[in-house]
């Protein structure tokens, strides 16, 4: 009798579980965010979460790591203030500084100004941009600021390279400059 019942009690369960399946959708999920996730608009407000993990917009005058704001506005005003300004880098490593300068010149500036800032890069040369000017012409007021100035919000068809070198490197870039501009007026 014993195993009477117990076969009555699997047969009862199994036409349970059969009369209850669905074919067009699973019965049970475990795991239900693998199945079917859950989509989020990158940049959308979508409530308070328990994690916190939404992506959402920095906060008003956040400043990103690593980068410092620049203290002058893109204006002719902006840019006669940056030509009194003066390096911050390291006065003990200036070789080194005119060195990684000098191979930042080369990736970023050589091809429109020359190799020697002369204004005769190879875009020059091949007509391909006009006006690019020497470091030695008298006409300009070339500073250590200003150079920097430049590089950061772009002057004329020279377009910014903020996006492409950090503060840093600007700064050597600039002080390169400097160099060249001495050794041509020499």
């Amino acid at each position: 009798m014993n195993s009477i019942k117990k076969i009555g009690v699997v047969f009862g369960l199994l036409s349970v579980l059969v009369s209850c399946h669905d074919k067009s959708k699973p019965n049970y999920q475990y795991m239900p965010n693998m199945y079917e996730p859950v989509g989020y608009e990158t940049y959308q407000e979508v409530g308070i979460s328990p994690t916190g993990s939404e992506a959402m917009l920095p906060p008003e005058n956040a400043i990103p790591r690593g980068w410092m704001p620049y203290g002058f506005e893109n204006t002719i005003e902006g840019k006669e203030l940056a030509s009194l300004q003066v390096s911050p880098l390291d006065s003990l490593q200036r070789d080194a500084n005119l060195k990684k300068g000098a191979e930042l010149y080369g990736i970023y500036c050589a091809i429109c100004h020359g190799p020697k800032g002369k204004g005769q890069g190879t875009l020059v040369k091949r007509e391909k941009i006009l006006g690019v000017p020497s470091y030695d012409d008298a006409g300009r007021n070339i500073t250590l600021g200003t150079t920097f100035h430049t590089m950061q919000y772009g002057l004329n068809s020279m377009g910014s390279y903020a996006s492409q070198m950090n503060t840093e490197e600007m700064w050597q870039v600039s002080e390169y400059v400097m160099q060249l501009k001495q050794d041509l007026t020499k």
